[in-house]
């Protein structure tokens, strides 16, 4: 049985919720490699709805082992509020069933005072980030003075570390014209939460490298998307971590050997949140419609998501350095009743036609689509769950798909419903 990863093709918010949950019955092990609690997965499970932004998606389910990447910035007061919700939805959640890396970097409330103050700085030019200090706890983590889950074991360590991280953080506050932080209070701050966090801790590399060993089906499961990505993403509009597959390996402490199978989550047209280039970008009724039907605002910030066609030049390019190697197609049916659907099959640049997606920040501002018209169906694909219930149109749409960015789709989703999904092949079958 293969590993797999699951990552989003597009710029997040693909519905790798649902699909990541229809895996994770499947695998003995879930793990989170990138990212913090800016992440939004929605789960169903029967009638009970779970909302998770830093915890692995398989801690909702019984005898499943959820692991929380050193690749994964972690915010012990986000981790242990998140906790207590589940607690009240009767998910019991404890050191057997969810482990930590002990080398995961702490998100304090310093990080999300800078990112706050950072985005009112930009006015009109803001990145759009969640303002939750992700960003600055990964710019601490490359600098080399970010505290670790690890630290908090050792009161020395802490002390001089606290420190070294304020020297930083209280100039960059002055410039700011905020006050500055008292290592006492911050140390106090922490000291609530140690004890308890520490319990979670764990050299995951180890764990995980067992579980391999044994056979045991392991998850990998994304956060954002691979356009979103510090690397190859819409620099500077981006988030801060690696969200392609290879950051799966990187970020929890296996090598690149264990990945099996990497799931691209894309859905059936195109969203974004925040700012950013957007080339199919749809400011009209068409775009309205999509937003409506598919229910467009986000998990975590509740902002409503931009809406434009399917953008196979960037799912393509997604594939490629991504490393994906099937596609889950989602939202299918919010496309229902449409009399004409465009994919964007190319851009145009500056009067010339290219294949992709370029670096610059101004080229992709200036990029124009270019695109190709398909017929739509009137009949309803919500609910399908074999290719004979779907119209011959819609199944000639997501073959085309499949030409356009060069990769086959695994998986077809009809619906927010789990049930709701067209395995054309298992990826834990590969």
């Amino acid at each position: 049985m293969a590993n797999v990863a699951v990552v989003g093709a597009q710029w997040g918010d693909e519905g790798k919720g649902k699909i990541v949950d229809w895996l994770s019955e499947r695998a003995d092990v879930v793990v989170r490699f990138q990212g913090g609690h800016n992440a939004g997965h929605t789960l169903v499970v029967g009638n009970v709805e779970y909302r998770l932004s830093l915890l692995p998606s398989g801690v909702v389910r019984p005898g499943k082992l959820s692991v929380i990447g050193n690749g994964v910035v972690v915010d012990p007061w986000a981790f242990f509020r998140e906790v207590e919700t589940l607690a009240g939805k009767g998910v019991t959640i404890t050191p057997e069933n969810l482990r930590i890396a002990e080398n995961a970097v702490l998100i304090l409330p310093l990080h999300g005072e800078l990112d706050r103050a950072r985005e009112e700085a930009r006015g009109a030019a803001r990145l759009g980030t969640t303002g939750r200090g992700i960003g600055p706890a990964y710019e601490d983590k490359v600098a080399r003075r970010a505290l670790r889950v690890c630290d908090l074991a050792e009161p020395d360590t802490m002390e001089r570390k606290i420190e070294e991280l304020l020297r930083h953080h209280n100039t960059l506050r002055r410039g700011f014209g905020m006050a500055e932080v008292e290592a006492t209070a911050l140390a106090a701050d922490l000291a609530t939460v140690s004890d308890r966090l520490l319990a979670f801790a764990d050299p995951v590399w180890r764990t995980l490298d067992e579980a391999r060993r044994a056979g045991r089906r392991i998850l990998f499961e994304g956060a954002q998307a691979a356009m979103l990505d510090v690397d190859h993403g819409t620099y500077p509009f981006v988030t801060s971590s690696n969200t392609v597959a290879g950051q799966a390996a990187t970020g929890c402490g296996l090598g690149p050997t264990a990945i099996g199978v990497v799931l691209g989550i894309a859905k059936a047209y195109t969203t974004r949140v925040g700012s950013g280039p957007f080339p199919t970008e749809l400011t009209d009724a068409t775009g309205e419609r999509l937003g409506e039907r598919g229910r467009e605002f986000g998990t975590v910030t509740g902002r409503k998501r931009r809406c434009g066609w399917f953008d196979a030049v960037m799912v393509r390019q997604a594939v490629k350095v991504a490393g994906i190697t099937g596609i889950a197609l989602t939202k299918l049916d919010v496309l229902d009743g449409l009399d004409a659907i465009r994919v964007c099959t190319g851009y145009r640049l500056d009067g010339r036609l290219i294949d992709h997606l370029p670096a610059g920040m101004g080229a992709q501002a200036r990029v124009e689509p270019v695109y190709e018209t398909l017929e739509g169906w009137p009949e309803s694909t919500r609910g399908a769950r074999t290719w004979g219930q779907l119209p011959a149109t819609a199944i000639k749409y997501v073959r085309r798909i499949e030409e356009l960015v060069e990769a086959p789709v695994q998986l077809l989703s009809t619906s927010p419903e789990r049930e709701d999904t067209i395995t054309v092949r298992d990826p834990f079958a590969d």
